[in-house]
């Protein structure tokens, strides 16, 4: 079942982003930046997303072939942006596909039962999206490359625009909703705010006048596993969905090969495809995109952003982060009172974040009850005069107790290497929450100092909550949004937030490389004015 996990992972690896400060060549837009980094990152803690080679559209322009001294760079380079951040559609291979006139028009709320003319309105409705909307990637204009989270394309750190596609509805669709069989999928691991997504593309898809929708049971494994059949969906089926967390259609990894997919896509009549997951899950949307281009069969496959670490590029965040971190503070309180109510008191909590620290910088900060923060981004010593059970020591002595928040990607260093990989092809990481823990022991035990450590794991009680306002909100929009994209004829894309709006941005674009904590940004800077912990280094 792991043969579509291999055609996603083989062929070229693209690698983690370098926050060093110089020209780094990488994927897309970050291949001109220019940044300026606290302190460099930890080699060990650098992590890859591989993607086949012929699913990646590499920029042919990079830090090296960029000739800075021609008058006109800015306006190639955003012509080259531009080319780049443009979003498939499905006349790209079929140019002589019909549009229509748009079944998606608030003014008209009653059900009809022909939707193939529009809903009849006396008067023009202006709740569309024009195709030429565009939102702005970048909102700072920074005046030096040694500002805080600075990224310059050139050493004066001039202004240049990055415009991409607004998402909503538009006026003119592409698929007659009685010819549509939409198909939703969630694959990877659990995330809050699951059921809310597919809530939501349910029910924007009735509006549109669909009524074949079904959900692939656990993933893509699903197209090919014959004891697993398609769940009819309906606004009366998935009415109450999001008052609980986890997966209405079940989650897993992997699954068969890409033709096999489109295979069974094509016996089912599928021509809409929704997949919430993460990069792999993305990697994988995209090849199947790719797949039904090449056989130039009428399919919209368009992705929903799913990861609870907010580790993909580009976006403001992903839904399922805000509960997570706002689920967080339970364990970090717990901690908190656990290590201040004993002798010597030490808690030491892990939270989520593979690659990216973002769930234990943010609930870190949130807290204000941790006093030391390690996450992946960030390299540090255990041992040594800067080293972090140096500092708890300084913490016992002063305060007589302390608190540890560490993503589950931190540390990774110090442990054992497997080799190992999940069915999604990621590393297996191992346990640095229990190792900082041993070390802990060990280390007070040699100085002869007692203490009490306390550990707490709260992984999978934060990854099968609902989700909260926030989320619920975003899950929201983003489900109405894939809907909209999918009937205007895009596809291969996925939908996000973008400061604050709501965009389309090509799959290729944000599977590049995950997403991770500047260590130069105001807001990790934030976190250690919280904490107060020192450089571990």
């Amino acid at each position: 079942m792991d043969a579509l996990s291999q055609a996603i992972s083989s062929g070229i690896s693209v690698p983690y982003k370098n926050n060093s400060s110089s020209l780094v060549p990488s994927h897309g837009l970050t291949s001109l930046i220019l940044r300026k980094s606290r302190s460099p990152v930890n080699p060990s803690s650098r992590s890859r997303v591989s993607v086949r080679a012929s699913e990646i559209q590499h920029s042919k322009t990079s830090a090296s072939s960029i000739d800075l001294s021609d008058p006109d760079w800015k306006l190639k380079y955003e012509k080259d942006f531009e080319q780049r951040f443009s979003i498939p559609h499905i006349t790209d291979v079929l140019p002589d596909a019909e549009a229509i006139r748009s079944t998606f028009c608030l003014k008209m709320r009653s059900p009809t039962e022909d939707f193939v003319g529009g809903y009849p309105s006396d008067e023009e409705w202006h709740g569309y999206i024009n195709n030429n909307d565009r939102v702005l990637l970048k909102v700072i204009s920074y005046s030096s490359p040694t500002s805080a989270g600075a990224e310059c394309l050139d050493h004066d750190c001039s202004w240049v625009e990055q415009w991409i596609h607004r998402a909503g509805p538009r006026e003119k669709i592409y698929f007659r909703p009685e010819e549509v069989k939409a198909a939703i999928i969630t694959c990877g691991g659990l995330c809050p705010g699951l059921n809310d997504v597919i809530r939501h593309i349910v029910i924007t898809l009735e509006i549109y006048g669909v009524k074949n929708i079904v959900g692939i049971p656990f993933g893509y494994r699903g197209f090919s596993d014959k004891d697993l059949t398609e769940m009819p969906l309906s606004r009366k089926v998935v009415q109450n969905i999001h008052l609980s967390g986890g997966s209405l259609l079940g989650v897993s990894r992997g699954g068969p090969s890409v033709s096999e997919i489109v295979d069974s896509m094509e016996e089912r009549g599928i021509n809409m495809l929704f997949v919430l997951g993460g990069n792999g899950t993305h990697a994988g949307a995209n090849a199947i995109h790719n797949e039904c281009r090449k056989r130039k069969i009428k399919v919209a496959v368009v992705g929903v952003p799913k990861t609870i670490d907010n580790d993909i590029l580009h976006m403001d965040k992903t839904f399922g982060f805000d509960t997570a971190v706002e689920e967080a503070q339970r364990a970090i309180n717990s901690a908190y009172i656990e290590a201040h109510s004993a002798y010597h008191g030490i808690g030491v909590v892990k939270l989520m974040g593979r690659n990216s620290g973002f769930i234990a910088m943010q609930a870190s900060l949130a807290s204000g009850q941790v006093d030391i923060c390690l996450i992946p981004e960030v390299p540090f010593n255990l041992h040594g005069p800067n080293g972090v059970l140096k500092h708890l020591k300084y913490l016992i002595e002063t305060k007589g107790s302390a608190v540890i928040c560490v993503a589950e990607g931190a540390g990774q260093n110090f442990l054992e290497k497997t080799n190992a990989k999940d069915a999604s092809g990621n590393a297996v990481l191992g346990d640095f929450g229990v190792y900082i823990q041993q070390e802990t022991k060990k280390y007070f035990k040699e100085i002869s100092t007692p203490i009490d450590v306390k550990y707490i794991d709260p992984t999978y009680m934060i990854r099968a909550v609902r989700a909260n306002a926030s989320d619920g909100i975003l899950c929201t929009v983003l489900g109405q949004n894939a809907v909209h994209g999918a009937f205007a004829g895009y596809s291969g894309i996925t939908v996000g937030i973008i400061n604050t709006h709501y965009a389309y941005l090509p799959i290729t674009e944000v599977i590049a490389y995950p997403k991770s904590v500047d260590p130069n940004s105001r807001m990790w800077h934030r976190c250690l004015t919280s904490t107060g912990q020192p450089d571990f280094i």
